[in-house]
């Protein structure tokens, strides 16, 4: 599938978030990684997000099959693992990758309905937080990469940026660890400054995400009830949309492409 898109550098604002309105299908950001999702795995999926207005902070994308496989909890999103991107204003990255949710243990009156739940991928999670592992092995992987780990709550996160800080005892912990009385969860991202973003194209970056979302896809699979597979015989190609604004010339001895570096090195099952 040829997948014309017409998103631009500047709809990731590193001071509001990731421009989602008053724009065409073929520019927003949120309409085309879940058409080449669906293309990829030939399953539908959910579109869930944090933020208001034109501008949001956090998208994600998560199977519908993996959400009504669980007993409890097959009408919310918050059990499930998820792709996601994050435009992260305070720490000036932004992040594409895998995000697994705890929630709440002990929920404010109003938030009942995010409490854990016996049903949710974060039991799979850490279950599955063992040496040698698919999980465990895929995480010093992808740090060896250059992605990031975070776990535990938003207000006291646990980070893991290199493959020597990382042990399993110490994830575990991090994630057991986690304040009751705040929204805790996990993540495994690939991080990219405001420099990077800009020394890209729209295409470049669409390519990049879909590339780390590949990268993801098997850690994914260990925490969720269902499995991703890609169709076979289904390559997606990323082409810019007729009109699309070109790299300025002057950033193009800048510019990182992380994608394609990352898809000819992987190592996932999945991919």
């Amino acid at each position: 599938m040829n997948l014309f898109v017409a998103f631009r550098p500047e709809f990731l604002d590193f001071q509001r978030g990731i421009r989602v309105g008053n724009l065409a299908d073929h520019e927003r950001i949120t309409r085309i990684l879940k058409l080449a999702l669906e293309y990829k795995f030939g399953e539908p999926f959910i579109t869930e997000r944090y933020g208001r207005g034109r501008y949001w902070q956090w998208i994600a994308w998560l199977p519908r099959a993996n959400r009504l496989a669980k007993p409890i909890s097959s009408d919310v999103s918050f059990g499930c693992a998820k792709f996601f991107i994050e435009l992260d204003t305070e720490e000036q990255l932004f992040k594409s990758g895998l995000q697994v949710e705890r929630g709440y243990l002990r929920p404010p009156a109003d938030r009942r309905t995010w409490q854990l739940q016996q049903d949710w991928d974060w039991h799979r999670l850490l279950a599955s937080l063992r040496p040698n592992s698919r999980l465990v092995q895929e995480l010093r992987r992808l740090l060896r990469e250059g992605f990031h780990i975070h776990a535990g709550t938003w207000e006291a996160p646990v980070r893991f940026t290199r493959p020597d800080q990382f042990s399993i005892r110490a994830l575990a912990e991090a994630l057991r660890r986690a304040s009751a009385h705040h929204w805790a969860g996990f993540q495994l991202y690939y991080p990219m400054t405001e420099d990077e973003v800009r020394c890209s194209t729209g295409a470049d970056l669409v390519e990049a995400i879909l590339s780390t979302f590949d990268e993801v896809t098997a850690a994914m699979n260990a925490c969720m009830q269902i499995e991703l597979r890609p169709r076979p015989n289904a390559p997606i190609q990323i082409q810019p949309s007729p009109g699309s604004l070109p790299v300025p010339e002057s950033a193009q001895s800048h510019r990182k492409t992380p994608s394609r570096s990352r898809t000819a090195r992987s190592t996932s099952p999945t991919t």
